[in-house]
């Protein structure tokens, strides 16, 4: 019995090594299950707030995808945090923009949106793999703060300005937005927090 117990678990290490030869993102997978689970269990949103907010924004990018006319020419990212959407990304003109927020305000769900698209193409690929290590430098400065926690922090970054949501104490805030603004590279930070 014992070396059946060996030999299963020798097997698992093989699959999963093969799984991280092929994707490097099995064992990052594995692992984000686990921070999600954390994640949920930490978030001020009850269970339910945090699965409407994912269901809303999920149909609100449904939407915009399926509206030929603002989705063809524009990068749009939609995150909703607490019932508030925050949108950030590119468009062609105001008009598009305007269009993809009407799309937005039709989520029953949605009752605030933080509409920050900018008229202009799509950013480079170089831009958003900028936009992500800013992210991940904020992230781990804010994870190493004793003053905000890090559940309760959403981190956006579009063309190096970063949006910060998430429903923290006014002096949780003050901390995530003073964190935000001292990494270098960062142009711009916009609160988009509610006060809990």
């Amino acid at each position: 019995m014992h070396i059946k117990n060996i030999q299963r678990s020798f097997a698992a290490l093989i699959a999963i090594a093969m799984l991280n030869s092929v994707s490097g993102c099995a064992v990052v997978a594995v692992g984000a299950v686990g921070a999600t689970a954390v994640s949920v269990s930490n978030d001020r949103r009850t269970a339910g707030t945090q699965l409407d907010d994912f269901n809303a924004q999920r149909k609100a990018t449904g939407l915009i995808s399926k509206d030929e006319g603002v989705s063809e020419n524009s990068n749009i990212e939609i995150t909703v945090y607490n019932r508030v959407a925050l949108l950030t990304g590119q468009a062609p003109s105001q008009a598009a923009i305007n269009r993809i927020e009407s799309l937005v305000k039709s989520v029953d769900y949605i009752r605030k949106i933080h509409n920050q698209i900018r008229v202009g193409e799509a950013i480079p690929a170089t831009s958003v793999l900028h936009d992500k290590w800013l992210a991940t430098k904020i992230r781990t400065k804010i994870l190493a703060s004793d003053n905000v926690p890090a559940s309760q922090i959403t981190i956006v970054v579009e063309d190096s300005e970063v949006f910060l949501m998430g429903l923290v104490t006014n002096q949780e805030a003050t901390a995530a937005v003073d964190i935000a603004r001292h990494i270098d590279g960062v142009t711009k930070v916009i609160r988009a927090f509610e006060i809990y």
